[in-house]
């Protein structure tokens, strides 16, 4: 400040203060040196608290008002004893506003799950957020315990620790609650006036209340709600039976109206499921007449008047015989062999495959052998059909002397 400011300083004071960033918790009204002269006039608006500290003292609380101040520092006197100083007078004197209004823009949130018992589910993990309001009731705490000296406290200041402050509490809270995790929703508003009366009995030395604290959502993990929509979702379908063809129904319709394509192909197999059943039908047996109804022939259609008799020796034609089949019927299927070679299991090998590994030497007669369809492991030499694959393999030769 220069030669002006200094000036200013020689007279009267109007101190005042007009909020308009929304954040602000306590400001320290700027003046010359600290110097607040005798008759300056103080001025405290609704929602505002003005603290007067003199020589490094809390003095008074203003409340909303306006009042003439009465201090050491007069305008004249302060000079002539602020020779020997280099003009500073030695009597300082300062106002703090402190802002009393309700601040709702604080939000809270559980960075890490926290881990709670359940009845049902057993141990769960559960992640919360919400918002809280806050408001100054005792703004000389606010000043000895976190503002001191800053020229202007703000909100941000103070949020990182009250969320550290609600989390820590938050815990305990639902475990003291007992409710089921099913059941936390119905219970949200009374464990957050709990929350909210816990919470200002924790901050009261600093002078700070907690008027409001909203627990705007408790999730579970993604994979344990994925595993409650199913079982919702089991629930809401009842009788699994009949939800089935419902579903099958609907795609008949679907079907159905698909010209064409996929369409017609599926409208093909309702016709033929359609005709299977009316075939069905007509091979029932008949009912037995009724007395006094004439009897019916069971083979044929009934003779009318007029129409000639079957002549004898007629018989009724026999059903067309189905054509053979186009072509030579498939290859039978050659046997695989499995062999035990070195200790490991070998194979599967065709009778051409197995005769290789005789002549590499692979397989001897003692190997043992198995197919499909034997009991046991077989040494390859008890084995009949094997025996011409060794024919052109000489024995193996005698010990030597």
């Amino acid at each position: 400040m220069g030669l002006w400011d200094k000036v200013k300083g020689e007279f009267i004071d109007i101190i005042e203060w007009l909020d308009d960033s929304r954040d602000t918790i306590v400001w320290r009204f700027p003046r010359y040196q600290n110097e607040i002269k005798m008759g300056a006039k103080l001025v405290v608006r609704e929602s505002q608290v003005a603290v007067f500290v003199n020589e490094g003292q809390v003095a008074d609380v203003f409340v909303p008002g306006t009042y003439t101040l009465q201090t050491q520092n007069m305008p004249i006197l302060s000079t002539l004893k602020g020779w020997k100083y280099g003009f500073d007078s030695p009597w300082k004197a300062e106002v703090y506003y402190v802002n009393t209004r309700q601040f709702t823009d604080f939000k809270w949130g559980t960075q890490n799950p926290i881990m709670m018992r359940d009845a049902e589910f057993g141990m769960v993990r559960i992640r919360a957020f919400g918002a809280y309001s806050l408001r100054v009731v005792h703004p000389e705490n606010l000043l000895k315990q976190l503002v001191g000296t800053d020229p202007q406290f703000r909100t941000e200041e103070v949020s990182e620790f009250l969320r550290q402050l609600i989390v820590g509490h938050l815990g305990p809270s639902l475990a003291a609650a007992q409710v089921p995790v099913l059941d936390l929703v119905s219970q949200q508003l009374l464990i957050g006036q709990k929350l909210a009366g816990v919470l200002t009995q924790e901050l009261a030395e600093y002078g700070i209340q907690i008027p409001k604290f909203i627990i705007e959502n408790i999730s579970l993990p993604p994979e344990v709600e994925e595993a409650l929509d199913k079982r919702t979702s089991m629930g809401v379908l009842g009788n699994l039976d009949q939800y089935s063809k419902f579903q099958a129904a609907n795609a008949m319709e679907a079907a159905a109206n698909n010209q064409g394509g996929a369409g017609e192909g599926f409208g093909l197999g309702l016709g033929m499921a359609a005709a299977q059943q009316v075939a069905q039908s007509l091979n029932r047996p008949t009912q037995p007449q009724q007395p006094g109804y004439p009897q019916q022939p069971q083979q044929g259609y009934p003779q009318q008047p007029g129409y000639p008799q079957q002549q004898p020796g007629y018989a009724p034609q026999a059903a067309p015989q189905s054509a053979p089949p186009a072509g030579p019927p498939p290859l039978p299927q050659q046997a695989t062999w499995f062999a035990a070679i070195n200790g490991a299991q070998a194979g599967p090998f065709d009778p051409n495959a197995l005769a290789q590994q005789v002549q590499a030497g692979a397989i001897s007669r003692s190997t043992l052998l198995w197919k499909n369809g034997m009991a046991a492991w077989t040494p390859a030499e008890q084995i009949p059909e094997l025996a011409g694959i060794f024919n052109s393999v000489p024995p193996p030769l005698p010990p030597m002397g």
